[in-house]
């Protein structure tokens, strides 16, 4: 009877009914066949009433629970689902965005012959892109911020891990910019080195972008770090 009455409020889009009954359910029908179900069905109300990190919980048990049973595919997609529904602005903290990612690439794993691969891979090319914009943001930060060194860090960071972004470009500017500021403004002892590593950014940006629309900034900086190495001092060899 609670059984029925459970189904009919489901049916009928009455999750907050339903889910009381599903609760009492999950402990009365422990151990029988239908325990399957009542499992699915509660954990599928919480995600249809998008109180997505309940859902998360409930569907990641399920599947547990019942690794192989008839429900098992579709609730691992949509546990990974309810982490990329709670996958925030780039802004904010990300931590649900690349536990989206883990759980896409698990279920890939799982279910390698999943009708649902394309979906997944779409799905994890879109979550990859905002942790891309966020790694660019924060190294854009501390250029703004004129923490060259942090920048210049950031921004190297960001280009091992995203070579070939959309932002390569821009990216390697701005470490060639953090590197320049840097180096004009190093104490003596650090000064040649730092405009090494200043003209080592220049040579990067200009064989990595020939064509680049910043390549007149880019010379000019060459040119201006290139006169600073020529001014210090050479260092009389030992006797």
């Amino acid at each position: 009877m609670k059984m029925r009455v459970a189904r009919k409020y489901f049916d009928k889009r009455s999750y907050d009914r339903a889910i009381p009954l599903l609760e009492e359910l999950i402990m009365l029908k422990r151990g029988t066949a239908e325990s399957e179900e009542v499992s699915y069905l509660h954990a599928k109300a919480h995600y249809l009433m998008k109180d997505y990190t309940m859902a998360a919980y409930f569907l990641e048990a399920h599947v547990r629970t019942y690794p192989m049973g008839r429900y098992a595919e579709e609730c691992a997609f949509l546990d990974a689902v309810c982490y990329h529904r709670n996958s925030p602005n780039y802004e904010l903290d990300q931590t649900d965005t690349r536990k989206a990612i883990d759980q896409f690439q698990l279920f890939l794993v799982r279910y390698p012959n999943t009708a649902l691969r394309d979906s997944c891979n779409n799905i994890i090319d879109e979550l990859r892109a905002k942790l891309e914009v966020k790694a660019y943001h924060a190294a854009e930060q501390y250029f703004h911020m004129r923490q060259h060194q942090a920048a210049s860090v950031a921004f190297k960071e960001f280009m091992r891990l995203y070579p070939n972004s959309d932002y390569r470009e821009d990216a390697m500017l701005r470490i060639l910019l953090a590197d320049h500021a840097l180096a004009l403004n190093s104490v003596e002892a650090k000064r040649t080195e730092r405009i090494s590593d200043a003209l080592r950014s220049y040579r990067n940006l200009a064989d990595a972008a020939p064509a680049s629309v910043e390549r007149d900034q880019a010379e000019r900086l060459r040119k201006e770090l290139e006169s600073e190495l020529e001014l210090i001092p050479k260092t009389p060899p030992a006797p």
